[in-house]
C-alpha cells in the first residue's frame, strides 16, 4: 500500500486495539492530546530510541551521551531566548471560540508557507484570501497575539514570581549549559557532539494528528561542536547520516523528502536548516530538523551567565567559541512514521472471496517483538517454553498457545513481528523448529540451537 491509500484511522484503530497507544486517562474521559504507550508500544519507542543511540553515540567516534534535568534554572531560557520570544501567534474564531495558529490556518489553506513573516502580514493574507475557520466555516477572527508555549510551574512551598520555573521545552539548552564539563571530563576534542534522548513540554495552541503534535513528547537530539568555518561541511555530513539512518531502519525513499530553508526563513542566528518531511496519511508533516545555529547557543550562555563556554585547541593555540550543528528529531514522530510505512493489507483470497491480511512490515530490529514461540498443540508447551526461556535473555519475545496456528501467525503480522517460531511434535525427535518469515510467509526448518544467530542475523542494520 501506499501511504496515500492509508488512513490516520485505521492506524490509530490498530494502536488502540493491540497496544500501541491508549488515550491518556481515559477512564475519566481523558486529558485532551495525551497518550499513554502500551506494552508494544513502550517496546516500539525503546527500540526507536536504542537504536538512535547505537549509530549516534555507541557507533559514533565524535558522540558522547548526556541525561541533564527536566527543571532548570529559569535563567537557562532567559539566554536560550525561550522567554521573550518562543511563542505561537494566536488567534480566536469569535463565533465558535475554536482557537488556531495563524500559520497554520495558511498553510492548510493553500499550502503558503508562512515562515518569517510578522502577525500584519499574516492577518493581511488570512483577511485577503477569506480564510475561513476551519471549525464552523465563519471568518471572524480575532487579532493575531503571540502566545509562549513554555509550561510555567512553581518550585518549593511559595506560588510566587521568585519560585517561578518552566518544564523545559527542548533538551538542548541542558548539553550547552553542560559544554565546558563534558569537554572537561571526557577530554574531547573539537570536532565532537552530544547526543540526549528526554522529555520536553510544549503547550501547542493546536496539538493533533494522534501523536505528530502533542504537548509532552521526547526528542532526540544531538548538538555537535565544531570549528568555525567547517560547519557547513559538518551540516552536509549530518544531513546525509541522517537521512541514511532514516532508510536503513526502513523508512521508504518515496515517502521521504528533505525541504532546505528559504534565505527569508532562516532564524537570524541560522546558516543553514534543513527539514525531514514525512509523509503521512494526512499530508506531509516535518520529522527531523537538521540546522546550523553558528555559535548562538554558546554565545548567548556566555553572555548570561559570565562564565567561559569557549575552546582552547592546543593543535592551533586558538581559542574560539564553537560551531553548532543540531539534528533534532522527535521520537514519536518517528514512531508514528514506522507505523505509516509499516502498515499494509494483503489480500491472500479472491477478489470474489477476500481474505485480508493486516501486517506491520517493521524493520525487525524495531519490531516490539523479534519472534513469537507458537507450539503446535498445548501438549507441547513446556518445551516451547522452554526455547522462550532461553531466547528472551537477548531479545524480547511472545509466547501464544492459544487458537490455530493460522490465527497466531494473523495476530503476529498485525503486530510485526518478524518471525514466528513454531514446536511441532517432529521437534521433539528431530531437534528443529519451523520459522515463518512474516513478510514472505516462507517457512523453513532450523535447528533450535541455530535460532539465536538467525534472530541476530534478522535484526541487525
Amino acid at each position: 500500500m501506499k501511504n496515500t491509500e492509508k488512513t490516520m484511522d485505521k492506524i490509530v484503530e490498530l494502536c488502540k486495539s493491540r497496544g500501541f497507544v491508549f488515550p491518556g486517562s481515559e477512564i475519566y474521559g481523558g486529558l485532551a492530546n495525551t497518550w499513554d504507550y502500551g506494552p508494544l508500544g513502550v517496546l516500539l519507542k525503546n527500540n526507536i530510541k536504542a537504536a538512535w543511540l547505537r549509530k549516534f553515540v555507541q557507533e559514533c567516534k565524535y558522540n558522547v551521551g548526556l541525561d541533564s534535568a527536566i527543571l532548570m534554572n529559569p535563567q537557562t531560557w532567559v539566554a536560550s531566548g525561550h522567554i521573550g520570544g518562543f511563542s505561537d501567534p494566536l488567534m480566536d474564531c469569535k463565533e465558535c471560540k475554536t482557537r488556531h495558529r495563524a500559520d497554520n490556518l495558511i498553510e492548510a489553506f493553500d499550502g503558503t508557507n508562512p515562515a518569517g513573516w510578522t502577525n500584519e502580514q499574516m492577518m493581511d493574507y488570512i483577511r485577503e484570501h477569506n480564510i475561513p475557520c476551519p471549525n464552523c466555516g465563519k471568518h471572524n477572527f480575532t487579532d493575531i497575539r503571540q502566545f509562549n508555549l513554555m509550561f510555567k510551574t512553581f518550585q518549593g512551598v511559595t506560588e510566587d514570581s521568585k519560585s517561578e520555573i518552566y518544564l523545559r521545552p527542548e533538551t538542548a539548552q541542558g548539553i550547552f549549559v553542560n559544554f565546558a564539563n563534558i569537554q572537561r571530563t571526557t577530554r574531547k576534542k573539537i570536532p565532537f557532539g552530544v547526543a540526549q534522548v528526554g522529555k520536553s513540554f510544549r503547550n501547542e495552541i493546536t496539538p493533533g494528528n494522534f501523536i505528530f503534535r502533542v504537548r509532552e513528547f521526547e526528542q532526540m537530539e544531538l548538538e555537535f561542536f565544531c570549528k568555525p568555518g567547517t560547519d557547513l561541511e559538518w551540516f552536509d555530513y549530518w544531513r546525509s547520516f541522517c537521512k541514511n539512518w532514516l532508510l536503513s531502519l526502513g523508512i521508504k525513499e518515496e515517502n521521504l523528502r528533505l525541504r532546505d530553508h528559504d534565505p527569508e526563513e532562516l532564524c537570524f542566528y541560522s546558516k543553514a536548516t534543513t527539514d525531514f518531511e514525512f509523509l503521512f496519511p494526512f499530508g506531509w508533516g516535518e520529522l527531523w530538523g537538521v540546522a546550523d545555529r553558528t555559535d548562538y547557543d554558546l554565545t548567548q550562555h556566555i553572555k548570561t551567565s559570565g562564565k567561559t563556554l569557549d575552546y582552547f585547541d592546543p593543535e592551533t593555540n586558538e581559542r574560539y567559541v564553537p560551531y553548532v550543528i543540531e539534528p533534532s528529531l522527535g521520537v514519536e514522530r518517528l514512531f508514528l512514521s514506522v507505523l505509516t510505512d509499516a502498515y499494509d493489507e494483503e489480500n491472500l483470497g479472491t477478489e470474489e472471496k477476500p481474505d485480508v491480511r493486516t501486517v506491520l512490515r517493521i524493520h525487525p530490529a524495531l519490531a516490539p517483538f523479534k519472534a513469537a514461540i507458537l507450539p503446535l498443540s498445548k501438549k507441547l508447551s513446556d518445551k516451547a517454553w522452554e526455547i522462550r526461556e532461553t531466547l528472551c535473555k537477548k531479545y524480547s519475545v511472545d509466547f501464544d498457545d492459544a487458537g490455530s496456528i493460522g490465527k497466531r501467525y494473523r495476530r503476529e503480522d498485525e503486530i510485526g513481528t518478524p518471525l514466528c517460531i513454531t514446536y511441532d511434535f517432529d521437534s521433539e525427535t528431530d531437534g528443529q523448529v519451523t520459522v515463518r518469515d512474516r513478510d514472505t510467509m516462507e517457512q523453513i526448518r532450523l535447528p533450535i540451537d541455530q535460532l539465536d544467530a538467525y534472530i541476530a542475523s534478522k535484526i541487525d542494520f
